[in-house]
């Protein structure tokens, strides 16, 4: 009867137990849509916040991803690390360009083309994808193909670019975003003319030609259209679930902002030279700590801003050396021919620093003949001071003395001592002289002045 009682207790306290731990264990948080806005030039810093929110998007187990475009384009490089961090996100992506008035151009087409759900707003378009030239011009588009038939009755193929590297870049181009739309099953061929063509649509088109998936006026609207879509992420395919999510705006961070500002090439270009000069100026003046410090600081951060751009490294071993040759000017004059051609190297390096085909990631011209300039012309101005001091009469040290008339304190022989400049010095110099006596110092020969007579001195007068 006992243990009948005992199993009864026991059997009450675990079910009581059970029921308090499933009363206080939290039931699922709500999913979320995280959005994120690719606003402006895509670039390392846009790269850079849009791959750190889809893993915060994968961390926090958001149903999708919002990315919100605005984009004229921008580097290759940076809109291909995005492109990679969308096709490996766990988390469906929705490519958006909104507000009304947006535009995704250029790399924007491409990222779009990548999207898991690519959506547009009214009044916004899309295209215009053509790879840009390193000489900043367009390369040049391939014609539409003739309506003119051949002799076996097919249409001529469009011309290819004439240039071999427009071909190769534009070629790229296209297999790339073929590749694109063939993961997504999209307008491949369109895709194609946006590339060889500079092809553009506007939302309404894109969607009548399969280039997008729907039209959403905002962004609770494209939340409502999106519900029950089939997208393919990886290699399963997801039933989205978007109606009635809530939206997670995700602003860029103060990292974002500043390495948005400190990979400007013209701002990094200007952060090298100060810590350049910075540097030079504490070797010149050890234990100045300022000109040091600030010119550390500033080197480190061109440094990684450089190394967040595509940067040409013929390029910044130019620059580099002819920094170095204005500096060596400094040390060993030349005449100005040292300066000078660290001038025109750095120029040379400065304009080919950055390989981008962006005109807003190019270096400035004005800037870089601005900076070589200032960089020369203070080359010239510390080698002129220094020619100044060199032709000034010394003041200090051994050789000051020299030429100086001065009494002899006391005299034996050939050897004795005198005093010059406030201070007691051994001499060594005729026989002869005596105390009181006025001679010329001639040279010095370690802590030895060697003297003669002066021979403007009035005659010594003998004792009576």
């Amino acid at each position: 009867m006992l243990r009948r009682l005992c199993a009864l207790v026991a059997l009450f306290a675990a079910a009581v137990l059970a029921a308090a731990g499933a009363r206080a264990q939290p039931g699922p948080a709500p999913r979320s849509a995280v959005v994120l806005s690719l606003d402006g030039i895509v670039g390392p810093a846009s790269a850079d916040y849009l791959i750190r929110g889809l893993a915060a998007a994968r961390d926090q187990n958001a149903a999708v991803a919002v990315l919100r475009i605005d984009t004229p384009g921008g580097l290759d490089a940076s809109m291909r690390d995005i492109i990679r961090a969308i096709l490996a996100s766990p988390v469906p992506v929705i490519a958006y360009v909104a507000p009304n008035g947006s535009r995704a151009a250029s790399a924007g087409t491409y990222i779009l083309y990548a999207s898991h759900l690519a959506a547009m707003a009214p009044a916004t378009n899309l295209g215009a994808a053509t790879p840009i030239s390193l000489g900043g011009s367009p390369a040049r588009p391939a014609e539409p193909p003739r309506k003119k038939p051949e002799a076996n009755g097919e249409e001529s193929p469009p011309p290819s670019p004439k240039d071999p590297g427009e071909s190769k870049a534009v070629n790229d181009a296209v297999a790339y975003i073929r590749s694109l739309a063939a993961l997504r099953g999209r307008n491949a061929d369109w895709a194609e003319q946006a590339v060889r063509a500079a092809a553009s649509l506007s939302a309404g088109e894109a969607r009548a030609q399969n280039v997008i998936d729907l039209i959403a006026d905002d962004l609770p609207d494209l939340m409502e259209k999106a519900d029950g879509r089939s997208v393919r992420v990886g290699n399963n395919e997801v039933i989205l679930h978007t109606k009635g999510l809530a939206l997670q705006e995700r602003e860029p961070d103060w990292r974002t902002r500043m390495l948005g500002v400190i990979t400007n090439p013209n701002l990094a270009l200007i952060l090298l030279m100060i810590g350049v000069y910075g540097l030079i100026f504490e070797f010149m003046s050890p234990g100045a700590l300022y000109p040091g410090v600030v010119g550390a600081i500033c080197l480190l951060v061109g440094l990684y801003a450089l190394s967040a751009l595509p940067l040409t490294y013929a390029g910044a071993a130019l620059a580099l050396l002819g920094a170095v040759l204005m500096v060596v000017e400094i040390f060993t004059p030349s005449l100005g021919a040292l300066g000078l051609a660290g001038a025109v190297s750095f120029i040379l390096g400065a304009l080919m620093l950055v390989d981008t085909d962006m005109p807003a990631y190019e270096i400035s011209l004005p800037l870089v003949a601005g900076v070589a300039v200032a960089s020369l012309g203070m080359t010239f101005l510390i080698a002129r001071l220094a020619l100044r001091s060199r032709r000034a009469p010394i003041v200090s040290g051994v050789e000051a003395l020299l030429g100086q008339r001065v009494k002899v304190l006391s005299w034996t022989g050939a050897q004795g001592y005198v005093s010059a400049a406030g201070e007691r010095w051994r001499a060594a110099g005729p026989d002869g002289l005596a105390a009181g006596d006025t001679v010329v110092i001639e040279s010095a020969q370690g802590l030895t002045l060697r003297v003669r007579a002066d021979a403007g001195a009035p005659p010594r007068k003998e004792p009576a």
